[in-house]
């Protein structure tokens, strides 16, 4: 796959360049349980009765739309084949039919220009590492270069599409370490300056309780959090914050354990109620609590995927009056109506379906010297 990219010049040096292994399902049984697979293929029916003609469930957030895309790629489901393969097709087409020239992955508000931009090129990264389709590896090298150029002068990134002195939080640093992070593994370059200025503000984001910043050493001691500016630490940026790392192949750095403990313990106060739709937490942070969990594995991933799991599973809306909304989830916080269905859905789906570990992003096993091609110094537990 990585040979036969014709865009991987097109992008930056020096760089890192990730060599894929074999998909593979389940390792044990615990992780896909009858009931899972059942509440997947009813999300993934509700997401294909109720896509539109266009491919984009009545909206204009590419971001959205490409979650709905990404909910079948991690089921199995390539564009164009199968039983789900017009439905995916079309989602992504849509992605790449308003793509703006200048790389730009949004439509809609300009202020959301980097959630919705961060989002799409992720899994337009995905979906160009499972198909080597040449027009979504076109329209991906064109957000690449918008990244890295927007990217501002402190490491992180703004809501919209401008490079400045400073950017605004971690949500927005997220979206884009993954797209950059999924567009390696399909075999793109990616600047390791970009990178690193981009690790060095993540970190900045790290809010230690005994109140030590910039005295790594003294933050090392007792607990912490990654926080949305500096200051408001949530379950949500402390995922994102763990993500950031693991992404970007700093698995042994301190912050990251003690930030499971604590999305851990969130995790075990879940208490699902049947049939009313809500995902646990809100799809925004579910999103990235799922793949802190998977990407540290271990005993975090097998005591908490388990619970999330079967959240989904008794929260998930089944046959009632209303039977449109039969097999959905929804957002409880962040998007309302029919595009808060398409993002429940979405994740709910992706969630379910992350054992399955089709997606080159959740395939076996940390890459080997990750670091080093990434030209960062070994950091010290």
């Amino acid at each position: 796959m990585i040979g036969s990219s014709c865009f991987r010049w097109l992008l930056f040096v020096p760089v890192f360049v990730v060599v894929l292994t074999v998909p593979a399902r389940a390792q044990s049984e615990w992780e896909i349980v009858p009931e899972s697979e059942q509440a997947l293929e009813r999300g993934l029916a509700w997401m294909a009765k109720t896509q539109g003609a266009q491919g984009n469930w009545d909206s204009n957030d590419l971001g959205l739309v490409s979650l709905g895309a990404l909910s079948f790629l991690a089921a199995g489901h390539m564009p164009g084949r199968g039983k789900y393969g017009d439905t995916v097709d079309r989602a992504l087409k849509y992605v790449v039919k308003n793509a703006k020239p200048s790389g730009l992955l949004n439509i809609a508000d300009a202020q959301r220009d980097l959630y919705n931009h961060g989002l799409a090129a992720f899994v337009l990264g995905q979906a160009y590492g499972m198909t080597d389709d040449s027009e979504i590896g076109k329209t991906l090298e064109r957000s690449l270069k918008l990244i890295a150029n927007t990217q501002c002068d402190d490491g992180s990134w703004d809501y919209r599409a401008k490079r400045q002195a400073h950017g605004h939080d971690l949500s927005l640093s997220v979206m884009q370490a993954k797209a950059l992070r999924s567009a390696v593994d399909s075999g793109f370059e990616v600047r390791n300056d970009v990178i690193k200025l981009a690790l060095q503000s993540v970190r900045d984001h790290y809010k230690a309780d005994n109140g030590a910043r910039g005295q790594e050493e003294r933050a090392k001691e007792g607990g912490g959090q990654f926080t949305y500016d500096g200051q408001r630490a949530t379950v949500a940026m402390a995922a994102c914050g763990v993500v950031c790392l693991q992404e970007f192949g700093q698995y042994d750095d301190w912050r990251i354990p003690k930030n499971l403990d604590y999305i851990s313990k969130e995790v075990a106060r879940l208490n699902p109620v049947k049939g009313n739709g809500e995902v646990p937490f809100d799809a925004y942070t579910l999103y990235y609590v799922g793949q802190a969990l998977y990407q540290s594995g271990g005993s975090h991933w097998r005591t908490n995927y388990p619970v999330i799991r079967n959240y989904l599973v008794t929260s998930q809306v089944r046959k009632s009056e209303n039977l449109s909304e039969d097999g959905s989830w929804r957002d409880t916080r962040w998007v309302h109506g029919k595009p808060g269905q398409l993002y429940g859905t979405a994740v709910g789906c992706f969630i379910l379906a992350i054992p399955n570990r089709y997606l080159p992003i959740l395939q076996e096993g940390k890459i080997e010297g990750l670091r080093e091609k990434l030209g960062h110094e070994k950091r010290q537990e």
